[in-house]
């Protein structure tokens, strides 16, 4: 439990007694500043300048305590920090004047882990890094063009990370957990910068002055359900969604029923597939990409229907797909201009976006009329229709100089427009009756999403082995996305980008198979360039692989649904870092295996032509699924031919060996 005293002219906080900070007079709290940015967009990445104005140092003049509320006299303003529920500090500012700007020093060992900031694909431990708090494309599109280019013409090792500076992310949140056991996070919207580099201290950037928490707890699990009762939880999936292998498939309706047939004829359990382009496609110099009009496509899809019904009959869901664009050239387009319903430009008009190669227009989340307006669509265009879920896509392009229904500065809603747009689907749901039947999923986040969203996807990888966005970078993205609260994520089965010479192999899209049996949800992509990729059902040797591994994840279904029950009540994800449970100094740095709950350590393969595996096993007895063989904690080289990626079993989980040997 945590507490305050007064000890002369210092406030001591402690912790079971055991005092972890001071605050004395004197002793600067923190630094307040004021200053201008500049943002420049471009397809969702964004250069940033920022011009510093004035700065000052704020003293501490005096220290006061009342019951669970200490009070911090500063040189200018003050600070009040609360203790909740006994476990978590909240420290809240009144700062006089127009300051926009703070920065707070957490004290740090040089020993120290941290993860966290929102979802990130290259590192999981941050220490030594510095992470921007800022919505965006998941990486920097004219970094990755140069790069992909360079592979083609042969200059360039691209296996190589690229500086961890040049990422962006489409889910950022002011939130990390530290392998000290304690979470901070910041209620900050606007851009922040969190500096792990400094061994003797983290340094918080703000560009915002921001009340913020820290919690404690005496494990992981319950520093993870503390920050949840501050972020809010997800709920549990809809039974259905782990009874097997999402099917993405797109084209038409003789194309999905002759592809759901083949899969069904080939042993895979499908419990649903997914036609993104349900409301029309449209061939872009990009790919196969969609028309954003949230209404089907009689011409594309006909009788969908009818096959919806029928499929249904057979246990097998159907998903479509929505986001908060509009195409500029459709009917709903039309309806939302002439309502108003549109984000505007400063001269007044509807504020167009080129997110790929066409432009697109912005339904206002700040509107309540406009929210009105889009959840009707969904209830009556997808709910109605008889869709039991869809991707809710983007989120991450709010322009900054845009104008807002609100009146609020869009410089510091930015970061909260995914939120709000899981929003509204979430409640498009409940007030259709339909909470526990529907399922969606959103790829871009802020410290909102957790309480709106229940799935989150890992955005539109790249269909290869690259460790900076391709199948290893999923891992870490799971993991880091655990430890800022949000516990149900998964990813396109091969990856979804293809562009110069990326296209999906047969090999990648049956490892990324291999991983996503085990994950929350197993679901595929046809990609951005379906006829470049190799899909579910090109051969008979991928129907089998396509088989055998969505027959194991349903197999799973008791297991997951536990684990996701567990994070609907407690916080604690389902995809879970190695150190939640072995206090190993190899544990704390482990960014590519995982554990499914608690019982099943999974260490994908993730190098293309590999038949074996190193694999670290912490301190503990261990069943190698395949081979039944028993281990112990160490390093071991475990084979792992197409078909049996390295999993392990607790000894002691004996019931998860039973379902998962099960005919």
């Amino acid at each position: 439990m945590l507490s305050f005293n007064i000890s002369g002219s210092r406030l001591e906080i402690a912790l079971h007694d055991s005092v972890i900070y001071t605050i004395a007079v004197g002793q600067k709290l923190l630094q307040a500043g004021r200053g201008s940015s500049s943002y420049k967009m471009s397809h969702g990445s964004f250069k940033i300048k920022e011009k510093l104005l004035s700065q000052a140092e704020l003293t501490v003049k005096g220290v006061g305590l009342s019951e669970s509320r200490a009070t911090v006299e500063l040189s200018q303003g003050s600070c009040r920090i609360e203790i909740i529920d006994g476990n978590k500090l909240y420290f809240t500012f009144n700062i006089p004047g127009d300051y926009n700007r703070m920065e707070f020093d957490i004290p740090a060992v040089k020993e120290e882990c941290v993860y966290g900031c929102g979802e990130n694909f290259s590192e999981f431990n941050l220490r030594g890094k510095c992470a921007r708090v800022w919505v965006a494309e998941h990486i920097n599109a004219l970094q990755i063009a140069k790069k992909l280019l360079k592979q083609v013409v042969g200059i360039k090792n691209t296996t190589k990370k690229q500086r961890f500076s040049n990422y962006e992310t489409y889910y950022a949140q002011p939130t990390f957990l530290s392998s000290r056991k304690y979470f901070f996070h910041s209620t900050a919207t606007a851009q922040g910068e969190f500096d792990f580099k400094n061994p003797t201290c983290h340094r918080i950037k703000m560009w915002e002055i921001a009340p913020f928490y820290i919690g404690f707890g005496e494990d992981f699990e319950q520093v993870l359900s503390n920050l949840s009762t501050v972020l809010g939880r997800q709920p549990d999936l809809p039974d259905w969604t782990y009874d097997g292998y999402i099917l993405g498939i797109q084209g038409g309706t003789d194309i999905m029923m002759n592809k759901v047939n083949a899969a069904l004829n080939s042993g895979v359990a499908v419990n649903g597939v997914w036609i993104q382009d349900w409301e029309g496609r449209r061939v872009t110099a990009a790919g196969k990409q969609l028309y954003w009009n949230w209404q089907w496509d009689r011409e594309l899809y006909p009788r969908l229907d009818e096959k919806i019904k029928e499929l249904n009959q057979k246990g097998i869901r159907v998903l479509g797909y929505i986001n908060p664009f509009l195409a500029v050239e459709k009917p709903l387009y039309k309806q939302a201009s002439e309502k108003g319903y549109c984000v505007k430009n400063k001269e007044g008009k509807d504020y167009y976006v080129t997110i790929t190669t066409f432009p697109a227009a912005m339904i206002d989340l700040t509107n309540p009329d406009a929210c009105r307006w889009i959840k009707g669509i969904i209830r009556e265009n997808m709910i109605d229709f008889g869709l039991s879920g869809w991707m809710a896509d983007f989120g991450e392009y709010l322009p900054t100089d845009c104008v807002l229904y609100s009146g609020e500065d869009a410089e510091l809603v930015h970061n909260t427009w995914p939120a709000r747009w899981a929003k509204i689907n979430r409640e498009a749901i409940e007030e259709a009756g339909k909470t526990g039947e529907i399922m969606f999923f959103t790829r871009a986040g802020f410290s909102g999403t957790p309480s709106a969203s229940a799935m989150m996807w890992n955005g539109d990888n790249h269909t290869d082995f690259s460790i900076d966005f391709g199948l290893p970078s999923v891992i870490p993205a799971m993991l880091s996305l655990t430890c800022c609260g949000f516990g149900l994520s998964h990813s396109d089965i091969g990856g979804y980008t293809s562009f110069f010479n990326l296209k999906r192999s047969e090999e990648l899209y049956m490892r990324w198979c291999e991983m996503n049996a085990f994950s929350p949800l197993m679901r595929s992509h046809e990609g951005l360039n379906p006829d470049l990729n190799v899909q579910f059902d090109a051969n008979e040797r991928v129907l089998h692989q396509s088989a055998v591994m969505s027959q194991i994840h349903a197999k799973l279904k008791p297991y997951l649904a536990r684990a996701v029950r567990k994070n609907s009540e407690s916080g604690v994800g389902v995809v879970r870092p190695l150190f939640f449970y072995y206090n190993e100094p190899r544990a704390f740095t482990e960014s590519y295996e995982y554990l499914l709950g608690r019982d099943i350590l999974v260490a994908p393969v993730l190098k293309s032509g590999a038949e074996s595996q190193r694999v670290y096993l912490p301190q503990d007895k261990w069943v190698h699924l395949w081979s039944k063989k028993e281990y112990s904690g160490g390093e071991y080289n475990i084979s792992a031919p197409i078909g049996q990626p390295p999993v392990f079993i607790r000894k002691e989980a004996q019931s998860v060996l039973d379902i998962l040997n099960a005919e």
